[in-house]
């Protein structure tokens, strides 16, 4: 995106029109944005959860960050392929998403209250995006974010697991 939030396209041999590829672009970018902010509350609550839980929540947060890591990566580059350019900025991206920073210390029940709501965002955004490839012809940019929709429903339902 460019400072007026428009998506800069690159000339591609595409059967998907460049408008449609920039609503696309934009749609994948709130993925990336919420991916990679939750990456990082994943990261924090790992390095911070204490309590009887630790060992379990400790493993779960490191597998959530590990695969988001690996899921912002395909995100973007899903982006590139689109020829879209990617704002890694950090900054841009905690302003875009709908997940928030944790800026303070809070009990493992809370990371665990927190991090099922951002992995819930995280699977609504997705699935939202695969709409919005599908009415506009994408079937790869749709496949990815069904798939990366039902991991973060996974992980909703594994969290939700150890407050119910």
């Amino acid at each position: 995106m460019n400072e007026e939030g428009a998506v800069k396209m690159e000339r591609l041999k595409s059967a998907i029109a460049p408008s449609n590829r920039e609503a696309i672009a934009k749609a994948l970018y709130q993925c990336v944005s919420e991916t990679a902010v939750t990456t990082m509350l994943a990261q924090n609550y790992h390095w911070n959860v204490t309590g009887m839980a630790f060992g379990p929540l400790h493993n779960l947060f490191q597998e959530i960050y590990e695969d988001h890591f690996a899921a912002q990566d395909e995100l973007a580059e899903r982006m590139r392929a689109l020829g879209s350019f990617v704002n890694g900025n950090l900054t841009s991206m905690v302003n875009q998403s709908k997940v928030t920073e944790c800026e303070s210390q809070i009990s493992a029940v809370d990371m665990v209250k927190n991090m099922m709501n951002a992995q819930e965002t995280l699977a609504s955004t997705n699935a939202g995006t695969s709409d919005i490839a599908a009415s506009l012809g994408d079937k790869l940019t749709e496949d990815l974010c069904i798939e990366r929709g039902q991991v973060h429903e996974k992980f909703a339902w594994m969290l939700r697991s150890h407050i119910e």
